[in-house]
């Protein structure tokens, strides 16, 4: 089961600005990479359901995080139908996260309390998730589908919506500047966060630093 409730999930994302959206088969090195981003700042990290037994390296996280990142919120991501978000919940995934958007998913979240956050394309895709009880939407692939000035034009007319874009965003000044100005609630970001170099090398502290050089940047244009 989750351990922080729908209230704590959301206030945690849209208080830091950024969720760090990542996925390795070896669960050490997912551990090494979590603490990482912790020591950055970051309280809500995606693990993205991307290989054979990722929800055993999850479960592995989901335990780490408890002893070792207390405030730590963990998600799982790529997630497209409702069997598999059932097996992640009741492995403690505190939100779930999908590429696309099916209601069922949601209903199956619902149920529990747990913040679904579907991918979305369109207008009326967000508009169809709000309608289920979505409140933070994904635009998705972000850069795309219009990036920021979809964004800006999206929420011109709907602009109670929470969006989080996730694709195409990059720990820069000249890129989160962008996303926050058009009216991103928050950001998913995954490679540019995670260099391969960083990651061959267990250099844990560079990704820490990119994750502290870009919550201040985040906090710079909010």
């Amino acid at each position: 089961m989750a351990r922080f409730n729908k209230l704590q999930v959301l206030n945690a994302i849209i208080s830091t600005g950024m969720v760090p959206v990542y996925y390795h088969k070896d669960a050490e090195t997912a551990k090494q990479v979590l603490k990482a981003c912790y020591d950055g700042g970051v309280r809500a990290f995606e693990f993205t359901n991307r290989g054979d037994f990722a929800h055993e390296v999850f479960a592995e996280l989901v335990k780490y995080a408890a002893k070792e990142c207390p405030e730590m919120i963990l998600g799982i991501g790529s997630i497209v139908d409702p069997a598999t978000a059932a097996l992640f919940l009741q492995l403690g995934a505190n939100f779930v996260v999908g590429p696309l958007f099916n209601p069922e998913v949601a209903k199956v979240c619902n149920r529990r309390l747990v913040p679904y956050t579907p991918g979305c394309g369109s207008v009326s895709e967000i508009g169809f998730a709000q309608g289920v009880g979505c409140d933070l939407c994904k635009v998705f692939p972000a850069g795309n589908v219009g990036g920021p000035s979809f964004v800006k034009n999206m929420k011109a007319p709907m602009p109670w919506s929470l969006i989080m874009a996730t694709g195409a965003v990059e720990p820069t000044e000249e890129n989160l500047s962008g996303w926050f100005k058009a009216g991103v609630t928050c950001v998913g970001m995954g490679s540019k966060l995670f260099p391969k170099e960083a990651i061959a090398a267990k250099d844990w502290k560079a990704i820490t630093d990119l994750c502290v050089n870009a919550l201040n940047i985040i906090k710079k244009y909010r």
